[in-house]
């Protein structure tokens, strides 16, 4: 079988912005035996006591050994394995290491992942999540209440001492993503009551291409507002903006996805409840603008990974790639 490289996407947003419930998504649709997870989570050079001890966040790049992430991209580049660290969070401590065999995809997810130029050269498709920070908190105090055994009030707190880092780390890395996704509340909506309705907002830039959606728009019976396709500017840059409204229908959301299901053609659909869900507390919801998204990166995933199975495989160029095992000498 003709060997090929793993395709690497980056997903890189704030603490709770929402990576793990896209990333769930993604991995159900391509197949859970064809993606490799890795959380830069994992990479905190320090656990939770030491942080508090030295006054220092997780998401400061002197918080984390960003130089191993450096080296391991580049191994997954190439499809060597890893010996990945691990951070627990229910603890807050660093645990035994994991050896990381990459698949066909690998999907890195966490807050520096595109910190430096260095890690962003080995991503083939980049996205960052860009919620409001109202709703983030809303998201950060449930999850971290729930899963990892804080108080509502010590959420709060920490969440105050870390926004000088998220100014100065987290959110500059926005400019550096292929798609940026944007979850919020229906105007008027606080963003405590929003649940399911949540809308979606897409900045497709042009540094990858995107499917041709804009026959959707053409035809004159679409009069369906709750799903938008048009041309902006983000920060100066012209860019594609796709809206998709939480109160969408679902035949219009039928609609839309099976155009994006017909440019996958090595996947077979799959039926609603096996992605564009999320859980809220103890429930778990259904989300067709979450669905819709995490449809459109698969795309992008795939047609890299058609791009690519046309270029021949290059092996790593590092020395350890050069070296011969050493002879084992015989008692």
């Amino acid at each position: 079988m003709k060997r090929q490289r793993p395709i690497i996407l980056g997903i890189v947003g704030d603490s709770a912005a929402g990576k793990t419930t896209l990333t769930s998504g993604l991995v159900n649709i391509l197949g859970p035996e064809r993606v490799t997870h890795v959380c830069t989570d994992d990479y905190h050079k320090y656990d939770r006591r030491e942080r508090a001890e030295l006054g220092i966040t997780a998401l400061h790049p002197h918080c984390n050994y960003l130089d191993v992430l450096e080296l391991h991209l580049e191994r997954l580049h190439y499809g060597q394995p890893i010996l990945k660290p691990v951070y627990d969070h229910t603890t807050g401590s660093l645990v035994r290491p994991e050896y990381v065999q990459p698949a066909e995809f690998v999907i890195v997810e966490g807050l520096l992942g595109f910190h430096s130029a260095v890690m962003r050269q080995f991503y083939d498709v980049k996205v960052y999540l860009d919620p409001p920070e109202d709703l983030r908190r809303v998201w950060k105090v449930k999850r971290d209440t729930a899963k990892r055994g804080y108080t509502p009030e010590q959420v709060l707190a920490e969440l105050e001492k870390r926004e000088p880092d998220s100014r100065d780390f987290i959110r500059p890395q926005r400019q550096e993503a292929d798609i940026v996704v944007r979850f919020s509340p229906p105007p008027g909506v606080p963003a405590a009551e929003a649940g399911p309705t949540l809308n979606v907002r897409l900045v497709l830039r042009p540094t990858i291409p995107h499917p041709d959606l804009s026959y959707l728009w053409e035809s004159p019976a679409n009069t369906d507002s709750a799903i938008r396709l048009g041309l902006d500017r983000d920060k100066g840059r012209p860019v594609d903006i796709l809206e998709i409204d939480g109160h969408v229908t679902a035949e219009h959301a039928a609609g839309l996805e099976k155009a994006i299901w017909q440019h996958l053609p090595d996947l077979r659909p799959l039926s609603e409840d096996q992605f564009g869900d999320y859980q809220d507390r103890t429930e778990v919801r259904h989300s067709s603008p979450l669905a819709l998204t995490q449809l459109l990166i698969t795309y992008h995933l795939l047609r890299k990974y058609s791009d690519v199975a046309q270029i021949p495989f290059a092996p790593p160029v590092a020395a350890l790639s050069r070296m011969k095992p050493a002879a084992v000498p015989v008692p």
